[in-house]
């Protein structure tokens, strides 16, 4: 079976909506997109298509403090009350730029999964309208208290980056979403990504549904910031994430030691399963490295894409759905033809 039937009988089997694209360092092998970029107006999506990638945009995050960490503005080490001047009365006094990159510092989350299992619980009491910004997130954790001691353990942590994206604009003197674009959208030839606001959306992109267990659906617009951060919410499209993984692997964005350093396994979440500065990594049981992968899933968002540095592949999986992406991973990935 050919890889394009594979993704064709995934897609169909999980009512897939979005954008797949596949390759092996230049050789294009399958590159399709199924279902509706607006539903309303029975719009479908293109190669060209902008989707929300939720936290798959961590990675854009690592790479802006590793450049800043090149540029001698600050360390791995440094500690977050050395770079950032933000009132944290509750946070441990040790936690530094490694702890967050690694979601090992132990700060509270803004969206703790042991407190509440509904994304859109968070903006009743601070709409979500109102998030246009790194420091409008911010009230949702700054007052709380440590979940546990810096470097005790993994634990996966949104507001960690936030933290990082503020650290970015201090040390930086610009707005996240500008340093991105120029340092990172701009160098890895990905003209067609940004962080746009979910009310004043470029052409060609897609919006985000919500499938409710009735058959009947609405929009993401009432379930996520208004604007996404240095923790999610920017938009990409496949081609664009193709050329950032190339940008990345050719030193392109970062020297090859600081590569290196962003890629190394620096905390074990489990299993095959590790964690470097903003990325996910699967190990073999020799200690081989099998793929480097993002992913993010938000209401109305799924998204995985990985790097295979055994052969060069490439894999994205864009979805404007909350869930689908991961069932065309994972065909591709059973697909070895």
């Amino acid at each position: 079976m050919n890889l394009m039937t594979t993704i064709a009988q995934a897609a169909e089997a999980s009512s897939f909506s979005g954008t797949v694209l596949v390759k092996r360092k230049s050789e294009l092998l399958a590159e399709t997109s199924y279902g509706y970029a607006n539903r309303s107006d029975r719009l479908k999506p293109n190669q060209h298509t902008r989707y929300g990638i939720a936290s798959g945009c961590k990675l854009f995050t690592a790479i802006a403090i590793s450049q800043l960490v090149e540029q001698g503005k600050l360390t791995y080490d440094t500690k977050l009350t050395e770079c950032l001047t933000v009132e944290l009365p509750s946070f441990d006094e040790e936690i530094t730029v490694h702890h967050l990159l690694t979601h090992t510092s132990g700060v509270p989350d803004y969206f703790d999964e042991d407190v509440m299992d509904d994304f859109e619980e968070l903006w009743i009491e601070r709409p979500m309208y109102h998030i246009r910004s790194l420091e409008a997130f911010l009230p949702l954790f700054q007052s709380l208290s440590m979940k546990f001691k810096p470097g005790e353990r993994f634990h996966y942590n949104n507001a960690g980056y936030i933290l990082l994206g503020l650290i970015v604009e201090q040390v930086s003197g610009r707005r996240f979403d500008e340093y991105v674009q120029t340092s990172i959208f701009d160098r890895a030839g990905m003209e067609d990504s940004g962080y746009f606001e979910l009310d004043a959306l470029p052409a060609n992109t897609a919006i985000g549904y919500i499938d409710r267990k009735d058959g009947t659906w609405k929009t993401n617009v009432f379930s996520v910031p208004a604007k996404g951060g240095s923790d999610g919410g920017a938009f990409v499209t496949a081609p664009d994430m193709d050329n950032l993984w190339d940008a990345l692997m050719q030193h392109r964005l970062l020297s090859e030691a600081t590569t290196t350093q962003l890629l190394a396994p620096h905390a074990h979440e489990g299993g095959e399963d590790y964690y470097g500065y903003g990325i996910w990594i699967k190990r073999d049981g020799d200690g081989a490295i099998r793929k480097y992968h993002v992913m993010g899933y938000d209401p109305g968002v799924s998204f995985h894409s990985a790097y295979y540095p055994m052969d060069g592949r490439k894999v994205i999986v864009c979805s404007n759905q909350s869930s689908g992406a991961f069932a065309i991973m994972k065909a591709v990935e059973e697909d070895r033809g």
